[in-house]
């Protein structure tokens, strides 16, 4: 499919990157953007020879400097509703995604772009990016999943701190409070992204899945419920040939060879 908003770059490693195109915008979000996003991860999860997914935006200024106001502007609040569900629906998309999903901030990750960071299950920061929910500032508050995913990753008082005041988190605190993984050099960041890629997608296909689904579905259930998950899980995966392979290489002291059965 070809893209307006997006470039998707498939790569021979097994990893795509997608890159948020609207530079002249700070890559901001809009219908269009949030519709695009919606196919390309559809169509890269439907893709077998795609293990994992970078997600960053166009140049250096920002990764995604939040949702179109122009657009936001003139919702109904039928509109409005409407608009959040499916962003909510996207970005859920995202992180269900069977591979791991990386994204590489870069610049501002703001409102949308905030959210769109935290539906991916690991997050790289350059050193001049800054994250933040500015959306009280608008008479607005997070409506693509942040105020339910960001308590989760940093915790109830410092996820409150950050929506209620609006202000921007800069990536030296963003890494300390646990909002992003690392900060690198802006100039490394999408070597160090991709070099973190190849180290997980080295590992059993079905174990990075599980995993994934393991600690997504966990965090909605009980604790009970969700050992009983993942016990599930574990045995679901005892009975693949990658377990077979990756407990033999082991013990033979070889490197294992994982095909993802």
């Amino acid at each position: 499919m070809a893209y307006t908003t997006l470039i998707v770059d498939r790569k021979d490693d097994g990893i795509a990157v997608i890159t948020v195109n609207r530079p002249d915008k700070l890559n901001a979000l809009n219908a269009q953007v949030i519709g695009e996003l919606d196919a390309a991860i559809a169509e890269l999860d439907a893709d077998a020879s795609v293990r994992g997914l970078i997600v960053t935006g166009s140049g250096e200024k920002a990764f995604v400097a939040g949702a179109d106001i122009s657009e936001l502007a003139k919702a109904t609040p039928i509109e409005a509703r409407a608009l959040a569900l499916r962003g909510q629906r996207v970005f859920d998309r995202l992180e269900r995604f069977r591979g791991p999903v990386i994204a590489a901030v870069n610049g501002f990750a703001l409102g949308g772009g905030c959210e769109l960071a935290l539906a991916c299950h690991i997050r790289i920061a350059s050193d001049n990016a800054r994250l933040g929910t500015p959306e009280v500032k608008l008479g607005l508050i997070c409506g693509y999943g942040g105020t339910q995913r960001l308590p989760r990753l940093v915790g109830r008082g410092r996820a409150l701190e950050i929506l209620l005041s609006g202000e921007m988190v800069g990536a030296e605190e963003a890494l300390r409070i646990g909002l992003v993984n690392r900060v690198v050099a802006k100039e490394a960041l999408l070597n160090e992204a991709m070099g973190l890629m190849k180290k997980m997608l080295a590992n059993a296909p079905l174990s990075l899945q599980y995993a994934i689904d393991a600690v997504n579905a966990g965090l909605d259930m009980s604790f009970e419920d969700a050992q009983d998950h993942e016990a599930t899980l574990f045995g679901v995966l005892a009975s693949t040939s990658d377990m077979a392979e990756g407990t033999s290489a082991f013990l033979e002291k070889r490197p294992a060879k994982f095909v993802g059965k």
